[in-house]
């Protein structure tokens, strides 16, 4: 075997432990972003009783939230060039601290606008991670393992979204009774718990030696300057985000209600709470396996194998009634699982130096998580709870079509097609 003596053994080998590493502190961030999600389940119920407030008002929770995304993302895509994508790190954690740290203001005076506006720059945090982290994974390692790699990190975000729920009902909605009528408060040390956890996570990634891929990046090869029509895969694939994000959003929002009004199975909100985390559960176990079965099948056929069993599993719901009815859609969060890191990985295939904002556009997208979720609530209105899970099944329709054609197009092929 020939050895090249400019390349020896042991570089190449300090080389792929320099990345693995790098690959492990980037999933401690996927958990964080997904613990901090999922505390919305339990923050929307609180607030609304801690403030008397009506349903589309406690509804602002996920709409601030996820609207930060559509602000903040393009900002942080253009703002990553500048600074680079290990400052993004560091910045998005500092951000998430400092909303955590206006929610104990926000308890202290009972205004919910501040809370809102708390939830909205812990929400710009998160965006700034995204962007940052996102393609940190795709970068480091083979592009054709990219896909499995982004699903890994996605199993550790389920992890986070996964204990969340427990975290804030044990520490906060336990607590809320206790505290009388100053019920707000109850949400002060458990935040105050995130920021410090969030500045210690920046203060180790501050000290880590993480390699620069924004000069890897760089020496990659893209097609000119980047615009959302340049690069017809990456327009498709926010088209994609956007849908997959509020379709998932909009499933697990409405699961409560569907199962407390199931024909054939008296089920009260606190068991039919419980049940939704099975929901999350099979999406954390999809990403795992989705991580293995990316490696070696084509990450657009397991793509487009997902999006159709989401759409069978719904419309299998939908047409049943009882235990088979609750358990088919949730099988729906087993086939979620690798939808986000797969659209994500496809679409930013070949930017090269434009990836960070190609992922800004895409982390923009987000913020279909508060537009669907507020269709299929119209579509309850005016037909019934259950036949309004026909809006997202539409939307892993779209995702089919994108696995089979629009994850492929090019600018030359929409030349062609003029």
């Amino acid at each position: 075997m020939h050895i090249n003596p400019t390349n020896p053994p042991t570089e190449h080998n300090d080389k792929k432990s320099m990345a693995l590493f790098a690959l492990s502190a980037l999933f401690s961030l996927f958990f964080i972003w997904g613990f901090i999600t999922a505390l919305n389940d339990i923050l929307l119920p609180f607030l609304k009783a801690a403030f008397d407030l009506s349903y589309l008002e406690a509804g602002l929770v996920q709409f601030c939230f996820f609207i930060a995304y559509f602000v903040v993302s393009p900002f942080a895509g253009r703002l990553l060039d500048d600074i680079g994508y290990k400052k993004g790190i560091i910045v998005g954690l500092l951000t998430i601290a400092a909303g955590c740290c206006l929610f104990y203001p926000a308890a202290a005076l009972e205004i919910y606008a501040l809370f809102l506006f708390a939830l909205f720059v812990l929400a710009s945090g998160i965006a700034f991670l995204q962007v940052s982290a996102n393609p940190y994974v795709a970068v480091l390692g083979p592009e054709k393992t990219a896909a499995s790699r982004l699903n890994l990190a996605q199993a550790t975000n389920s992890v986070g979204h996964t204990i969340g729920p427990y975290f804030g009902a044990t520490l906060i909605l336990a607590n809320m009774s206790e505290q009388g009528e100053n019920a707000a408060t109850a949400v002060q040390m458990p935040y105050i718990l995130i920021a410090v956890f969030a500045i210690v996570i920046a203060l180790v990634f501050s000290r880590l030696k993480l390699p620069n891929i924004g000069e890897h990046l760089k020496q990659v090869e893209s097609s000119g300057a980047l615009t959302i029509k340049s690069h017809p895969h990456l327009t498709f694939g926010v088209v994609g985000i956007f849908l997959y994000v509020g379709a998932e959003v909009a499933v697990g929002s409405y699961l409560v209600n569907y199962f407390m009004q199931m024909d054939g199975i008296e089920m009260d909100n606190v068991t039919a709470g419980k049940m939704v985390s099975y929901y999350w559960l099979s999406a954390m176990a999809g990403r795992f396996i989705g991580a293995a079965l990316t490696r070696y099948i084509s990450a657009t056929y397991v793509l487009a194998f997902n999006s159709v069993f989401a759409i069978i599993m719904i419309v299998f719901s939908i047409n049943t009634t009882g235990n088979t009815a609750i358990w088919s859609i949730l099988l729906v969060g087993l086939f979620n699982s690798i939808m986000f890191p797969t659209i994500f990985a496809l679409a930013i295939r070949g930017l090269g130096e434009h990836t960070g904002k190609g992922s800004g556009f895409l982390c923009q997208a987000i913020v279909g998580g508060a537009i669907v979720p507020m269709l299929q609530g119209f579509a309850a209105d005016a037909i019934s709870l259950k036949l309004s899970f026909i809006v997202p099944a539409a939307c892993y329709g779209y995702i089919l079509w994108y696995a089979l054609k629009g994850a492929n197009y090019s600018q030359a092929d929409t030349r062609g097609d003029a």
